[in-house]
Order: C-alpha cells, then structure tokens, then sequence
C-alpha cells in the first residue's frame, strides 16, 4: 500500500519535545505516533536548553527546502482533541489538495502546553476563545517564536491549522524573489495588492529572512506589553499604518482573496481557490463543522472537474461559523 511519510517535531517552549510522525496512506488515513524522549521532560536546565535548541535546529534543517524555507504551523492540545480533531483536517488538506502532498516533508508542527507557559500564568491546553487574555499571551508568544527563527536565517510560511491547503501556494506566492520581505493575507481584498488599507490576516503568510524582517518582527514583539487588549494582528496593522514598514523599507504584498480565501470573503472561483481560511470564526466547533463541509465541497468539485458543471459550484455556508458569534460583541476576524 503506497504511503506519505513525514517526520514533523513538535517543539514546546518550555522544553518538551515531541516527535509526531504522521503516516498517510492511499485511503487517506492519518494514523499518529507520537514519541517523547524522557531527556526532554527533567526541568530546564542550561543542557537541556541547549539539548532543545539542537534538536529544533535539526528538525528546521530536515525539514527546510533548498532556500532554507519551512512550513510552520502552532496547535495545543484542543487542536487535536475530538471525534475529527482540527489537526486531522488540517493534513486532509495536503492529503486531498493539488500538489500539496509533497509538501508535508517541509511541515514543522509547533506545540503549546501548560508546563511550557506556567510562567504565564495561563492554560494553554484548552480551547482558547477569540480575543481572550489567554488567546492574546498564545498569539504573542507565537510571535516570539517566529521571530527567532527569522534571525536563524530561517524564511517561513505560516499558516493557522484551520487553514484548509487545496493547492500548493507556493507558484501564488513570489517564493523565489528575494526583494519580496513579507507576503500576508487580508480579511477582504481591496483589489490592490501594495495597499496598506488592505485589513490583515496573520493566519497566513510568508516572510523572507533578512534584516528588514528580523527587524519588523522585533520592534512588533517590543510593543507586547504597551499593547493591552489587542492580538498581536491588531499591533502588526498599527505599525503598518503609522509606516513602519516603509520606514524599514520592506517590500509587502497582500494576498488577493480570489486565491487566499477566506470565511470573513469567500472565493467563489473553485478553479482559483489555494488556501481558506477559517476566520471570522470564534470556536474550534464551529471551524471543525464548517471546514469539515469546505472539504466536503472541494471533493464535490474534484470529482467533477472533467466536466462542464463545476461553474454552478458553490460553497456551502458557513452556518456555524455564523453563529458562534451570538452574544459576543466584537468585530469579526
């Protein structure tokens, strides 16, 4: 039976490592095996850190394609709780995309729990609700994170894993054009993509390695606590807005929702689609339901794209998504 094979380290901040190997098979399974090494799980020590940095530069380096580029994805443990956890849709989207599967080798799985934020005060293990104290501390920590592997000299593709992979996003993106700094998606697109007035989506985006980008994402990290109240999405587009990315001279390109969709404004090409995301969304649950039905039609589409009926296609509405919203006031993202 023909098998995809991937080996993607889970690295928890505090210094718990684990190996996830994820097997997918021509059935499309996605049995897990996860092993955790015992020299891992003592308290930090001055070894130990050096032991986690280590292992995490070896799994960037096995992981990274030639230009030194990864795939990184961050999940906790609600991620892959449940009857279809939203990590196991996550990968069904590699597995049932176009050309997406050859890029699971290149996947990094970054992973969040309690003992990694104890000095935090916070439980990073459940469900973290839009715009809650604990979703802000989890948002900005990821940002500390990326950014040490920019100084790394490591270029990345983020993605939220409830973002949907249907076709590989790489020829969309100018992947191999080193002037480009930073490539990110937008809420809604207003039809320019040099505009700043573009709404941005941190869920998604690609950023090359160099001073200019080491640089964006210190000073953005520096504004984590003159920031109460606000995502670390929302203190990105502030700096946008004030120029600080024209001040550093980066080169920005927001991403046209006709490719990089979204729930908050869906694609309605099926021929054109890359990613969805799903944002202006407040729940697992509902991001569960209302992708699982997003995957739904993506076979609908597949299985009749050597006909003349995909034209009439639709996607089915995001009805969950929709509602998870009630009683909660605050803007959609």
């Amino acid at each position: 039976m023909e098998s995809r094979h991937a080996t993607i380290l889970c690295f928890l901040f505090a210094g718990l490592l684990l190996f996830f190997i994820f097997n997918q098979t021509s059935d499309g399974s996605i049995p897990l095996f996860a092993f955790q090494s015992s020299q891992y799980c003592k308290p930090s020590t001055q070894s130990n850190t050096r032991n986690y940095t280590d292992a995490l530069e070896s799994a960037l380096s096995e992981a990274s394609m030639a230009d030194k580029t990864v795939i990184i994805a961050i999940v906790n443990k609600a991620y892959v709780e449940g009857d279809k956890p939203m990590l196991d849709l996550f990968l069904d989207g590699f597995w049932l995309g176009e050309d997406t599967r050859g890029l699971i080798p290149h996947l990094l799985l970054v992973a969040v729990d309690q003992t990694s934020f104890e000095h935090d005060h916070a439980n990073f293990e459940s469900e973290k609700l839009y715009m809650s104290q604990e979703f802000i501390k989890m948002m900005w920590r990821r940002t500390l994170f990326l950014k040490d592997l920019l100084k790394w000299g490591y270029s990345f593709v983020f993605t939220d894993i409830d973002v949907m992979w249907l076709r590989n996003p790489f020829p969309r993106l100018n992947s191999f054009n080193e002037s480009m700094d930073l490539q990110i998606s937008a809420d809604k697109f207003n039809g320019d993509q040099w505009s700043e007035s573009n709404p941005i989506n941190t869920g998604f985006y690609m950023v090359r390695s160099n001073n200019r980008t080491i640089s964006l994402f210190e000073k953005w990290y520096d504004r984590k606590n003159n920031s109460t109240g606000m995502k670390e999405q929302d203190v990105l587009d502030s700096m946008m807005h004030e120029g600080v990315f024209r001040e550093l001279g980066l080169s920005v390109k927001f991403l046209d929702t006709l490719y990089f969709s979204g729930f908050c404004e869906v694609s309605k090409d099926f021929k054109a689609v890359t990613t969805v995301h799903a944002n202006c969304c407040r729940t697992i649950s509902a991001k569960v339901a209302d992708l699982t039905a997003v995957i739904h039609d993506w076979k609908k589409f597949e299985s009749l794209s050597n006909s003349n009926q995909t034209s009439s296609l639709k996607w089915t509405n995001h009805v969950n998504c929709e509602d998870s919203w009630k009683d909660f006031n605050h803007p959609k993202k």
